[in-house]
């Protein structure tokens, strides 16, 4: 940890010295009696126009910031990562959001942009592409070093737009935001993280064993249980359509190495996927019972599972996370006992199956932990939102005796969706309340706090990119 704050101490000095972006204060206006904001922008040393985009009460900017590969050693290289800047007032709070994959350059605001009524900076994670490094180093790829990626576009952007800043994000963006204040805790006057998991013992079962076993009903586990085995009983049909399937897909599975491989993956992860997406209510009707058609039970797969997940194709996308999973985030890990006797490939559904052997990997067991004492001991002004059918949730975030203004919610009955607006009465508007707080804005004196923006469906899509296979 000694270490650790030395790096932190010498961080700007570092950034200074070499010619990659601004430094913390560095000039952000265009010359004197300039007022655009494009203008502005540009005028940071390393930012790049990519577009601007029309939007109604907004102006919208897709841009790339000059990043150093390796923060320790700045002048070790650069890459360009990509963000987008939903521009509505210098004068109200900002919302710093990631999803901790790619960003989307199609407009759109996260709940509590809306809540608050200000703008969103919205960064893409280091190496998603076009974000990546050629050549690629992948040991650069670590949560210290994100977290920095964002503490820099911050620092570059914080004296344009000098209001209350709130971190965001929902999934691997949630977990990314909660990062990002572990290591700079003083940048962002609060954090709204939604469905974030903490795998601290990437090797303890106990929790997703114990989620799997009292989710929901008895009849509706029992009923996806079947379902499993029976797609497994079937194996050698559905196989054989899989291959036809790819191959008239010009998909592969040169990764993970057959489409039989492929399929065992994707069938041990459909229990997961059901929870994590499919409405309660409505699903469980909807599983089709082991005497089902094979037509019916390809399309339920594919609808819960999706069989462009495990092909080199579909995981090419995700490579950054797989490598993330395997050497710090951990993963889920949970017991199949419907599938006892059925599995060819024990132990393949692991992060280390979906990532080039050409590319090493060593799993940092010190890295969960730290931040989770961090959170439990140190967490102000810290929000986590999830979902009580939520496999992700079943290891979520906790706040002990050393957090302070923090709060900790769970939608009932939500899935991987939940979000503050689909919280108990009583937890939205206390939610919504805390935010407004923490954005520097005023509280109603009955406490009747609402979204301050009215809802726009251009604008209002959700931002939790839908995963349906072991990805956060």
């Amino acid at each position: 940890m000694r270490k650790g704050r030395r790096w932190l101490l010498t961080l700007a000095v570092l950034i200074s010295a070499a010619s990659v972006g601004a430094p913390a204060g560095a000039a952000t206006t265009a010359g004197p009696g300039t007022t655009d904001i494009k203008d502005r922008i540009l005028a940071i040393p390393g930012m790049r126009l990519v577009e601007e985009k029309p939007v109604d009460d907004y102006r919208y900017f897709v841009l790339e910031y000059t990043q150093p590969i390796d923060h320790r050693h700045p002048e070790k290289g650069t890459f360009q990562q990509r963000l987008t800047l939903l521009h509505k007032s210098v004068d109200r709070p900002t919302v710093f959001f990631t999803s901790g994959y790619n960003v989307s350059t199609t407009p759109s605001r996260s709940e509590p942009t809306k809540i608050i009524d200000g703008n969103q900076v919205s960064l893409e994670y280091r190496y998603f592409t076009p974000s990546r490094p050629v050549p690629t180093d992948w040991k650069k790829l670590d949560i210290q070093q994100a977290a920095t990626d964002q503490h820099r576009v911050f620092q570059a952007l914080h004296t344009l737009y000098p209001k209350n800043w709130i971190a965001t994000g929902g999934s691997k963006g949630g977990m990314t935001a909660t990062y990002y204040r572990r290591f700079f805790p003083h940048d962002m006057n609060g954090t709204v993280a939604y469905v974030a998991p903490n795998n601290t013992d990437r090797d303890d079962t106990t929790p997703y064993d114990h989620f799997f076993a009292t989710v929901g009903t008895p009849e509706c586990r029992a009923a996806v249980g079947r379902i499993e085995r029976e797609a497994l009983l079937r194996r050698d049909e559905m196989v054989n359509r899989y291959e036809k399937w790819a191959g008239e897909n010009k998909r592969t599975f040169s990764l993970i190495g057959t489409a039989d491989r492929a399929y065992e993956v994707l069938v041990t992860d459909l229990v997961f996927g059901f929870w994590q997406y499919q409405p309660a209510k409505t699903a469980c009707a909807q599983v089709p019972a082991p005497t089902a058609s094979t037509d019916t039970l390809w399309t339920w797969i594919d609808k819960v599972g999706g069989f462009d997940s495990y092909t080199d194709q579909g995981l090419a996308k995700f490579e950054p996370y797989y490598y993330q999973a395997g050497t710090q985030l951990g993963e889920p890990k949970y017991h199949y006992p419907n599938l006892r006797g059925l599995l060819r490939y024990p132990g393949i559904n692991d992060s280390r199956s979906f990532v080039p052997r050409s590319i090493p990997m060593r799993f940092d067991r010190r890295a969960m932990p730290d931040v989770d004492r961090w959170v439990r001991h140190h967490a102000t002004r810290m929000m986590f939102v999830n979902g009580q059918y939520d496999p992700w949730s079943a290891k979520h975030f906790e706040l002990g005796r050393g957090a302070r203004d923090s709060y900790l919610f769970t939608v009932p009955g939500g899935n991987h969706g939940a979000d503050i607006a689909t919280l108990k009465d009583a937890d939205r508007t206390k939610a919504t309340a805390e935010l407004l707080t923490w954005a520097g804005l005023p509280v109603p004196a009955d406490g009747r706090a609402v979204a301050q923006a009215p809802a726009d469906s251009r604008l209002d899509r959700s931002q939790l990119s839908r995963s349906t296979t072991l990805r956060p």
